[in-house]
C-alpha cells in the first residue's frame, strides 16, 4: 500500500469501530477541559476523571480557583502527579484568564500556549475539542501508532504531528486523533500487545515491527 492508501484504510477502519467518539476527559466547558488536560500530563485519564470532580466541586471557574491557595489546589490534585508544577499553573492561568480575557478561555493557540503550564498539546486539545478548530494533538498512543503504521518516522511528537497533518485530510483531524487514542488503548497498547487483535497494524504496519513481534511471539 502507498502511504495515502494506508491513511485511507486507517480512516475507514476507525470510522467503523468508533462511529461515535467520546471525549476521554470529563468536563463541562472550555475552562474545565483546560484544567483536565493540564492534569493529564503524565497521568491517566481515568485518574484525572477521579480527581477533577473533587477540584471542580470547590472551583469550576477561574474566579473561584484564584480564591484557593496553590497549596489547597496541590493537596487535591496530588494523585495526578507533578502537583507542585500543576497547582501553580492552574492558579496562575486562572488569574491571567480573569485579568486578560474577562474570565473566558482564549480561543487561539498563541494565547493558550502563553498560559502557565500549558504546552502545544494541551492547547491543541482545547482548540479542537472545546472550540472546534482543526488540530491534531499527539499523545503517546498516537505517537506509537503513527510509527507502527509506517505513517511517521517516530523521531519525536513534533514530527509525528507534522506527518499526521500531511497524510490525513484536515476535515477528519478532530475526530481522528480521538479515534486513534481509543484504538491504541483497546487494540494496540504499548504493553500486552496482541497483533492478531490489532487489525490496522496487522494490515498496514511497519514490517520490521511485525517481524519482531512474531519473533518474540511465534505462532
Amino acid at each position: 500500500m502507498t502511504k495515502k492508501e494506508r491513511a485511507t484504510f486507517v480512516i475507514n477502519t476507525l470510522k467503523e469501530l468508533y462511529p461515535t467518539i467520546p471525549i476521554p476527559l470529563d468536563h463541562k466547558d472550555p475552562y474545565t477541559l483546560l484544567i483536565a488536560v493540564l492534569l493529564s500530563a503524565q497521568c491517566t485519564d481515568v485518574r484525572v476523571n477521579q480527581i477533577t470532580p473533587l477540584l471542580f466541586a470547590k472551583a469550576d471557574n477561574p474566579y473561584d480557583m484564584v480564591k484557593m491557595t496553590v497549596e489547597e489546589i496541590k493537596d487535591i490534585i496530588r494523585p495526578c502527579g507533578l502537583s507542585p508544577m500543576k497547582s501553580k499553573g492552574i492558579h496562575g492561568l486562572s488569574a491571567i484568564i480573569i485579568e486578560k480575557y474577562d474570565g473566558q478561555v482564549p480561543q487561539s493557540f498563541e494565547a493558550l500556549e502563553a498560559l502557565p503550564a500549558v504546552g502545544h498539546k494541551t492547547a491543541s486539545v482545547v482548540m479542537s475539542q472545546a472550540f472546534g478548530f482543526a488540530a491534531f494533538p499527539v499523545d503517546t498512543h498516537i505517537h506509537r501508532l503513527m510509527y507502527r503504521w509506517n505513517l511517521s518516522n517516530g523521531k519525536n511528537v513534533v514530527q509525528t504531528e507534522k506527518d499526521a497533518k500531511s497524510v490525513f485530510p484536515e476535515a477528519v483531524w478532530n475526530d481522528l486523533h480521538l479515534q486513534i487514542i481509543w484504538y491504541g488503548r483497546e487494540y494496540s497498547p504499548a504493553r500486552g500487545w496482541q497483533l492478531d487483535r490489532d487489525i490496522i497494524t496487522k494490515t498496514i504496519g511497519r514490517q520490521a515491527i511485525i517481524k519482531e513481534y512474531y519473533k518474540k511471539n511465534p505462532v
